[in-house]
């Protein structure tokens, strides 16, 4: 069958999910209260998935793809949100030592 065909659409939506992803999650948000999370495709690398807890700290996993990221979001009950929202930008709270580490990356023009 043609790539976009039904048949393909199932064996896509039915592939594994890494269960270690997806406990990683989980594990995200219940230390935090909950979470919600946005998903950045970067390229050959698969997608970034950004999570902020409801307590406004934030930390990522990687993810193959974006459906795959999409998937074990789904499976871990954390809320993908389509943008970066002021609301879920104002929540976030950066660490000291993330602070410190940004400081010091050399700034290359």
């Amino acid at each position: 069958m043609a790539d976009g065909s039904d048949t393909t659409l199932m064996a896509e939506q039915t592939a594994k999910t890494p269960q270690g992803l997806v406990a990683g999650l989980r594990s995200f948000a219940a230390e935090h209260g909950g979470a919600k999370a946005v998903i950045e495709y970067v390229g050959k690398r698969g997608a970034r998935i950004v999570l902020v807890g409801e307590d406004g700290v934030w930390g990522d996993q990687f993810a193959g793809d974006t459906g795959v990221a999409r998937r074990a979001c789904a499976e871990a009950g954390v809320t993908v949100e389509n943008a970066w929202e002021r609301e879920l930008m104002d929540q976030m709270r950066s660490s000291n030592d993330l602070w410190r580490s940004m400081g010091r990356r050399p700034m290359s023009r």
